[in-house]
């Protein structure tokens, strides 16, 4: 098999992970304002993507100009049928995508009682035909996500990977749990770097970063070529590309942005969901990202408390100019950095329900 051509080179790589309900367009332009060099979008089931063919180009996926104000078009796309999944590549292909990714980490019940996502690394023969069809099908570089395995029985991370590269897979991401896992315990590094020292394909090393610290020391644990920041990203669209910066540059971790520039990222997420979105679901999708955000914010279970309760997108609006106004008298606060810090470290389910993001647990 031909290989797809080769990944845009960025020595080590930080991208932001697909995460359904979170990295649309606006998530991602607002990552990418902030330096980071990559960023996905939401998980498209390829089945969909068709059905939906009289709707156009699907709002999730972006294209064109607003696709270049965020980045590099970078789609990932899931699926369990090889034709439907080819036909899918291409569609994307034509509506402007730069680079596919192909989905077979992802381990919600949704999505694997499809037979997709993390179920794939149950049957490698079906998994291999998938990955042959996508990169047969486009020009563009093709990647793949994927777990350790279904279950600690079942490890073949290794194996898949093998079958990716004589696919022609271009680059792969791993996440250290298995499905099993879901979200539970502690990512796997060693496990990671089994894959990275058993092909020669870049590797991009997943599950658990939260920093700038535990992003070099997956690199030199795993012996990786990137990093994929997932669920520390929320209500903190900066963080991929601080690390990114400091990695590149050497430097030290630095601080997140002051409050009043918080508020303002804030209001520009706003304004670009009810943009992309109308502004009836623009709301709705602004309340989890807006709790998320108020995690790190002072008086953030008040602004959270009078946020949800707005009934239309002008409230809304009133009640994030109420609070910008505090938080900018308000003093610089070593707790909030360090709240922010707790935060990423320790995400809770209170921290992302009722609308956790379906992602392969970053």
């Amino acid at each position: 098999m031909t290989p797809s051509p080769a990944f845009p080179v960025s020595d080590p790589l930080i991208m932001l992970a697909p995460m359904a309900g979170v990295t649309d367009s606006p998530f991602r332009r607002l990552a990418h304002d902030y330096g980071c060099p990559l960023s996905w979008t939401e998980m498209v089931a390829s089945r969909e993507l068709l059905r939906e063919r009289a709707r156009g180009v699907d709002p999730r996926l972006g294209g064109g100009a607003e696709a270049g104000r965020a980045g590099p078009f970078a789609v990932q796309l899931a699926g369990c049928d090889p034709l439907i999944m080819a036909e899918a590549a291409r569609r994307v292909e034509g509506a402007g995508a730069e680079l596919i990714d192909i989905n077979m980490g992802c381990p919600v019940r949704k999505v694997v009682g499809g037979l997709g996502g993390s179920a794939l690394m149950r049957d490698l023969p079906l998994a291999a035909r998938i990955l042959e069809a996508v990169v047969g099908a486009v020009t563009l570089p093709v990647s793949l996500k994927m777990r350790l395995g279904w279950d600690d029985a079942s490890r073949n991370a290794v194996e898949l990977a093998r079958l990716a590269e004589s696919a022609g897979i271009s680059r792969l991401t791993v996440h250290g749990r298995t499905r099993a896992q879901m979200y539970d315990g502690r990512a796997d590094w060693p496990a990671i770097g089994l894959v990275k020292r058993a092909v020669s394909l870049p590797v991009i090393a997943n599950g658990d970063v939260t920093n700038l610290s535990e992003a070099r020391e997956i690199l030199a644990v795993t012996g990786a070529d990137g990093v994929m920041i997932g669920r520390a990203a929320l209500g903190a669209p900066w963080l991929p590309g601080a690390i990114a910066r400091a990695i590149a540059a050497g430097t030290r971790e630095t601080p997140p942005p002051a409050l009043a520039e918080r508020a303002a990222v804030m209001a520009a997420h706003l304004e670009g969901l009810l943009a992309c979105h109308g502004l009836e679901r623009g709301l709705k999708t602004s309340r989890k990202h807006m709790g998320w955000y108020a995690r790190t914010m002072p008086q953030g279970a008040d602004f959270r408390a009078a946020y949800m309760a707005a009934a239309d997108a002008g409230a809304a609006r009133r009640v994030l100019n109420h609070f910008t106004a505090l938080w900018q008298s308000a003093p610089p606060s070593a707790s909030q950095e360090s709240r922010q810090r707790a935060v990423l470290k320790n995400p809770t389910p209170e921290d992302t329900s009722p609308d956790r993001p379906r992602e392969e647990a970053a």
